[in-house]
């Protein structure tokens, strides 16, 4: 297994399979809701690769949302690799890489169906009722990141 920061077009790329994959062609979300301007390039926001034997197999972006906040978005894991704890590393990578550039708190709006792997990372449900992202139920969750 390789975390990688992702710096070229071809890591973003790779990047974009993995969520293509697991969005659109398993979830049935839009395509055009998939990407947006935040995918334009690997300076529009941090991207995060996990590859497996080489191959690409999990990826997650963030950005500072607010100062000092991280907003996690994008997390997907192929379903060949699930139950590997890729999931758990590439959130451990975005916090880590949010620390370093002083993000104090992270925050994510999770697929209701993925609530409990969030809530063993250490997130707690922040928003009051579950609301629709894309057709899909999502809660938002926070997390504090101290270093």
């Amino acid at each position: 297994m390789e975390i990688i920061r992702v710096t070229s077009l071809e890591q973003l790329q790779a990047c974009f399979q993995v969520r293509l994959k697991v969005f659109v062609e398993e979830q049935q979300v839009p395509e055009h809701l998939e990407m947006d301007e935040k995918d334009e390039s690997p300076d529009a926001c941090h991207h995060i690769l996990i590859t497996y034997e080489g191959q690409p197999a999990a990826t997650a972006r963030w950005y500072e949302y607010q100062e000092g906040v991280a907003k996690v978005q994008r997390v997907a894991v192929l379903s060949g690799y699930r139950g590997k704890s890729l999931g758990k590393q590439v959130m451990m990578a975005i916090e880590q890489q949010a620390r370093e550039l002083n993000c104090s708190s992270a925050i994510l709006d999770a697929q209701c169906q993925a609530e409990g792997f969030y809530l063993q990372l250490g997130y707690q449900v922040i928003s009051d009722e579950p609301f629709y992202d894309a057709g899909i139920l999502h809660v938002r969750m926070q997390k504090r990141l101290h270093p």
